[in-house]
């Protein structure tokens, strides 16, 4: 008996060694790419409290009517080009999300770098109940340079 629980305790230590050794490098992956994840998101959120807050409010309601909600719209869940696009250039012209209709114009954040609306998007399509995912950079340059 002493015999078994010896060769057991054997090979659960030859195991576990092989599988810290097949899983290192993708903890470490994992967790180097949660913290830019929350890196990301808080930079965005900082973005998004300086130029989208007073509009889209705090909890991404939105006011009725004249600034549409970010909340599980298919504005922002859904093409991310078109989204980035409005970052950049504004939106000037009425426009219906998910059968209401918004009226406010809203102005063009050209001016912010290709990073700050990359974040700014992202946090948004990962906050107020939203999962989508995140805007690169060389999205965010692409559209830009579309405009041109």
């Amino acid at each position: 008996m002493k015999q078994v629980l010896a060769i057991f305790l054997i090979l659960t230590t030859i195991g576990s060694i092989k599988l810290n050794a097949q899983t290192k490098g993708k903890v470490k992956k994992t967790v180097k790419t949660e913290v830019v994840s929350a890196l990301v998101l808080a930079n965005g959120q900082k973005v998004y409290n300086q130029y989208c807050l007073s509009c889209h409010m705090a909890d991404g309601g939105g006011v009725q009517n004249m600034n549409p909600p970010l909340i599980k719209t298919t504005y922002v869940l859904g093409d991310k080009t078109r989204l980035i696009k409005i970052a950049l250039n504004g939106l000037a012209e009425e426009i219906e999300i998910d059968g209401e209709v918004y009226t406010n114009v809203m102005p063009s954040h050209g001016f912010l770098k290709d990073q700050e609306i990359a974040d700014v998007l992202t946090f948004v399509r990962n906050s107020f109940g939203n999962k989508a995912s995140a805007i690169k950079v060389s999205e965010v340059k692409a559209a830009r340079a579309e405009k041109k």
